[in-house]
């Protein structure tokens, strides 16, 4: 799997408040890119996988809402989180 274990605790440690948290926003924001990227590759490879790209809609779909929820919430934590992760807004 393209996704191992010692991975998400790295982004989780990286991003979150700690190696076992699992529910931040900035965390979750940062997992969903990672797994963003990496369907974006596949789908360079495999144009006609219509269910991967349907996947990858829904997934920017939840980092868009999360996003637009730290946005609300606490305007400093979602500069920081879009900027660490480089994402355009």
């Amino acid at each position: 799997m393209y996704l191992s274990k010692e991975k998400k605790e790295d982004l989780f440690a990286k991003y979150g408040k700690g190696k076992k948290d699992t529910g931040s926003a900035e965390a979750q924001i940062a997992l969903f890119t990672h797994r963003i990227n990496h369907l974006t590759g596949h789908l360079k490879n495999n144009r006609k996988d219509f269910n991967t790209e349907r996947s990858l809609v829904k997934l920017v779909g939840k980092r868009r809402a999360l996003l637009d929820y730290l946005t609300k919430k606490d305007i400093l934590r979602y500069r920081a989180i879009v900027k660490e992760l480089g994402l355009r807004k």
